[in-house]
């Protein structure tokens, strides 16, 4: 059996082959179908089955590593824990039911990875493989497992890459991910060979949940026809004034809950594309003034930078001429009573 230190060097170190490669065994195709094979819809179709298979071949060959040498064994699903660090924002139920099904029709044919849990003696802790384990679980069945030893750095890496190398782990699941790879210590050399990506890659992600609030994230959920484009547009408009507030009340609404993951996130990301509506500065009120006789009357009206009189009736003329001529008296009292103040 491999010692723990060669467990997971040709993981760290190997750089995943692909599937599509031509072998000896591979014969390739004649120069007309070439060309359709790459052309247009028919080509994009055909790159996109082609990503698929190697990233479930990848997948495949991850776990073939790990388990190679050791003995499958039969665990009582209640004895198993979940792993330390979650590689998962929800659940697919479709994916799920799909594969339930086929457990249920030909049994587990990939065991899990477990290994002893690290502190409670006699339960064991998930390496990879959660959704098998809770197949077994709704089955009332043991859990096909191999069971190794091994250390955090070692489950994290193995956990990551595992999960990683297929398709249905969003690019916000891999964040969240990253994110709390780096908040449990790991350096971003772990963190890189978890998910294989480059030093530039997880900068994005983690510059993604820094700038976008967790709860908003969570609740708008894995997203898994998303890529990182629309959630780095998103972080940028997190970074403005205003949006934190913004985002919050749509996240809220029952309009944004009505939604499947990828809609939320389209919906956010053009609700803070809208430009922010300024409230009105309130309407200083105006004031007016009547005598007893309401012979005339003045209104007293707010100008952004100053103040006008509206004299009117029958007295505005004549009370308007006086005014105009004792300025100076009525300036000197308002002078007056201020200092006697």
């Amino acid at each position: 059996m491999m010692s723990r230190k060669n467990l997971l060097s040709s993981l760290t170190e190997r750089k995943l082959t692909t599937v599509n490669s031509m072998s000896s065994q591979t014969l390739p195709l004649p120069p007309s179908q070439e060309r359709l094979r790459n052309r247009g819809a028919f080509g994009a179709i055909t790159r996109s089955i082609d990503e698929l298979a190697e990233r479930a071949q990848q997948a495949n060959e991850i776990e073939a590593r790990l388990l190679e040498g050791a003995s499958i064994i039969e665990l009582d699903p209640d004895a198993i824990d979940a792993s330390f660090i979650a590689d998962r924002m929800d659940d697919d139920e479709i994916a799920f039911n799909e594969l339930l099904e086929a457990i249920r029709e030909h049994g587990q044919a990939s065991p899990i990875l477990v290994r002893p849990h690290p502190g409670i003696n006699g339960r064991y802790m998930i390496v990879f493989g959660h959704r098998r384990h809770r197949v077994a679980k709704t089955l009332e069945r043991k859990v096909r497992a191999v069971v190794r030893e091994m250390e955090d750095r070692e489950h994290v890496i193995a956990q990551g890459q595992e999960n990683s190398a297929r398709t249905d782990l969003s690019f916000i699941e891999k964040a969240v991910f990253a994110s709390s790879l780096e908040k449990q210590g790991y350096d971003r050399e772990v963190i890189m060979q978890a998910l294989s990506v480059d030093k530039t890659v997880v900068s994005k992600m983690l510059s993604v949940l820094n700038d976008i609030p967790a709860d908003v994230v969570n609740a708008i959920g894995a997203a898994r026809n998303s890529g990182r484009d629309r959630w780095y547009k998103l972080a940028i408009k997190f970074r403005e004034t205003g949006a934190l507030k913004s985002g919050a009340e749509l996240v809220r609404s029952d309009e944004f809950k009505s939604l499947d993951s990828d809609s939320r996130l389209e919906l956010l990301t053009s609700h803070l594309d809208k430009p922010a509506v300024k409230p009105r500065p309130k309407a200083a009120i105006s004031k007016s003034w009547a005598p007893q006789d309401n012979s005339v009357s003045v209104t007293f009206k707010p100008r952004p930078k100053g103040i006008s009189l509206e004299i009117t009736k029958t007295d505005a003329k004549p009370f308007a001429d006086w005014i105009s001529g004792n300025l100076d008296g009525l300036y000197e009292a308002y002078r007056k009573s201020k200092q006697e103040k």
